[in-house]
């Protein structure tokens, strides 16, 4: 049977770019989303067209109860999981820290960190041969803001994947000897539609000049950090932040 990949927040931008990337690999794709269904759909129809096989399950990966019911959907349409990347991410509008209301920040670490601890709890209950799995890796998307801070901008969004990057070094450590290798991507000024959300939907094109290489990424090119990072390629890599991100 193929490789079965969850991919969470793979309706849009560098989840759905990996979702397509990674069936075109041969695996078996569950993917993810909040609330664009459509979107979603339109990954899951592209990828079943194309011969793979996907699934979309609707969840908010902040719920826990969502959380268990993905892994559950997950278990009785594939049977297994060999790879989690927790992708799901959101950020909201510009904003200087003073004028944050505590909501906001909730709603960013909620999603952000406690939706990659459930998710990555629930892979390693699958994965480890502590519990008779066969091992598997884990990616977590991470951010150059989190070393950069996003002043003036999201210094609440920098703080989450900061904490993301942590996330991923513990629990490295902890399951390495367990079958199951944890790495993370910093992606860094790529162009897809998450800044819209922060309310600045020409922000790459701003900051451009900036990054040495005089561009924004794509997508497309974090995927494929992503999936090398899953591969056997990168068989002896763990606890280990790949930033993507032109230089910058």
């Amino acid at each position: 049977m193929s490789q079965v990949i969850l991919i969470t927040g793979g309706s849009r931008g560098i989840g759905a770019a990996l979702a397509r990337q990674a069936a075109a690999r041969g695996y078996a794709v569950c993917l993810s989303y909040a609330s664009k269904r459509a979107a979603a759909d339109a990954v899951v129809a592209e990828i079943r067209a194309g011969g793979g096989q996907a699934l979309a399950v609707q969840a908010d990966v902040a719920e826990e109860g969502d959380v268990l019911r993905l892994f559950a959907a997950l278990d009785a349409t594939f049977g297994r999981l060999d790879a989690l990347v927790n992708n799901a991410g959101i950020l909201e509008t510009q904003m200087r820290v003073e004028d944050m209301g505590a909501e906001r920040i909730r709603r960013v670490l909620a999603t952000n960190v406690l939706g990659a601890f459930l998710c990555a709890r629930e892979a390693v209950r699958r994965m480890s041969t502590r519990h008779g799995g066969t091992g598997g890796a884990i990616v977590n998307l991470s951010s150059r803001a989190a070393r950069l801070g996003s002043p003036g901008e999201y210094v609440d969004y920098a703080a989450s994947k900061a904490a993301v990057e942590t996330l991923t070094l513990g629990l490295a450590k902890e399951v390495a000897a367990e079958g199951i290798r944890v790495n993370a991507v910093a992606p860094g000024l790529i162009d897809t539609e998450i800044h819209a959300d922060g309310g600045e939907p020409g922000r790459v094109a701003r900051l451009a000049g900036g990054v040495p290489m005089q561009r924004g990424g794509t997508a497309d090119e974090v995927a494929r950090a992503v999936l090398w990072l899953l591969s056997d390629e990168a068989s002896y890599t763990t606890g280990t932040v790949l930033d993507v991100a032109g230089g910058r």
